[in-house]
This record gives structure tokens, C-alpha cells and sequence, in this order.
């Protein structure tokens, strides 16, 4: 883990990783999209509204996967004080928002024709709803304190802290009364999915965690430039002094 802790051997890693891992990622939604909206057959119940499940349930699985990964970076900077890790969990935030947002739309729009309405204060809904505001807060720690120590422990602490909402999310259907439908695909006895519209999805999985991968690579390669560019203007301002 601590290998990769100098931010120059992590520069170097990654433009070695980005050209493939993008040209996958390229891949990956070519197949998953031609799977979901040419090859998968319409759902006997849904009709065509199951393809927004092809953009939204991998979206809904990414706010969380990046959130969790968040919270485990946040960890490891204020335990191990690995000093990429808070900079994964900075660069982590805006992308998680992202698909957040987009779970929450997609979602919306899949609801209004097999709910009858927009939105409904639902379990699931309203913790992925509380996921998105979890995101903005984080980010508005590290856009209103200017100093990078303190917003980083602050930044993390939050966090760590809404963790919590991630099982709430995964478990709301099975605790409370809910419209969602509980797990089809990680499941006791396997996924209740048919395999013509399984693999589609499992490749559109695959395909956002790769351009989370890609996204995630580039912000951190970005903050990485800017604090250099800040430590060598505290410096001149500091020689000058």
C-alpha cells in the first residue's frame, strides 16, 4: 500500500495504467450498451423501461462502492497517514456525486411508469438521497477551508462518519417496507436474472467501476500537480520573506 505512497512513483504508475485502462473502459460500455439496448430482450412486467436499469442500477452500485472507498481512504490517512490517501478521498467525492445524481434521476424516471410518480420518500430513495448531500458536504469542506491538513481531517471524519448510510442503503429493502425489489443478483442460490439481460448489466458494472478507475486516476493526478504547485509558491513566498 505504502509503495506507491511517494506521489512521483504514483504519477509514473498511473500513465502507464490510463491508455488501457481507458481503452477497456471504451470497450466494456461499447458491449454493455449494445447488450442492453439491442440484445436484451423487453421485461415481460417493465416492457422497454427495464434498459434505464442498464444505466441505473450500475450507477446506484458505483455512489456506493466510491463512497465506501472514500471512507476507507479517509481511514487510512488518519490512522496510517498514507499521504496519497486523503487525495484519493478528495478526488473520490465529486465522481461518487456523479453517479449518485445520475442514480437519482435514472431512478426517477424509471419510477413515473411503474410507480405512477416522480419520486416517492421511499427508503432506498430517500438514503441515497441523504448519499448525495453526504457528498456535497464533503466537498464543501475542502472548498471553504483553505488549508489542506485541517480539511482533510475534517473532510474525513465526515466521511467515516456517513459510512453508516451505505448499509442502510443495501439493507433498506429487506428493514422496511419498500418499492425496490430486494437483490437479484447477489443472492442465495444465485442471481434471479435471466442470463440474456444478466450479462449486459454485469458488463455495464464493469464498465463504470473501469471509468471510476479512470476518473479517479486523472483527479488524483491533477490535486497531485496542484499541491505541488502550492508547496513551490509557499516556498518562493516563504525565500522571499
Amino acid at each position: 500500500m505504502f509503495r506507491y505512497a511517494n506521489p512521483t512513483r504514483f504519477m509514473a504508475l498511473t500513465s502507464v495504467l490510463l491508455p488501457w485502462t481507458i481503452a477497456l473502459t471504451v470497450v466494456s460500455f461499447a458491449a454493455g450498451l449494445y447488450g442492453g439496448l439491442f440484445t436484451a430482450p423487453p421485461d415481460y412486467q417493465q416492457g422497454e423501461t427495464v434498459r434505464i436499469m442498464f444505466v441505473h442500477v450500475p450507477a446506484a452500485w458505483m455512489a456506493m462502492a466510491a463512497y465506501s472507498f472514500m471512507a476507507l481512504a479517509s481511514l487510512v490517512a488518519i490512522v496510517w497517514k498514507h499521504p496519497l490517501a486523503d487525495v484519493a478521498a478528495k478526488s473520490a467525492a465529486p465522481i461518487g456525486a456523479c453517479f449518485t445524481f445520475l442514480a437519482l434521476v435514472t431512478g426517477s424516471l424509471w419510477g413515473k411508469p411503474m410507480w405512477g410518480a416522480w419520486w416517492v420518500w421511499d427508503a432506498r430513495l430517500t438514503s441515497m438521497l441523504i448519499l448525495f448531500f453526504l457528498y456535497l458536504g464533503y466537498i464543501a469542506i475542502w472548498q471553504t477551508i483553505e488549508e489542506p491538513i485541517r480539511a482533510g481531517r475534517i473532510a474525513a471524519i465526515l466521511a467515516m462518519v456517513g459510512f453508516i448510510n451505505i448499509p442502510i442503503i443495501k439493507f433498506s429493502v429487506e428493514w422496511w417496507n419498500s418499492l425496490h425489489q430486494s437483490a437479484s443478483i447477489i443472492k442465495v442460490g444465485g442471481p434471479s436474472i435471466h442470463i440474456s439481460i444478466l450479462w449486459p448489466l454485469l458488463v455495464m458494472i464493469t464498465a463504470y467501476t473501469l471509468l471510476f478507475a479512470v476518473l479517479l486516476m486523472l483527479s488524483m493526478r491533477s490535486e497531485v500537480l496542484k499541491r505541488r504547485i502550492r508547496s513551490i509558491r509557499i516556498a518562493k513566498v516563504e525565500g522571499f520573506g
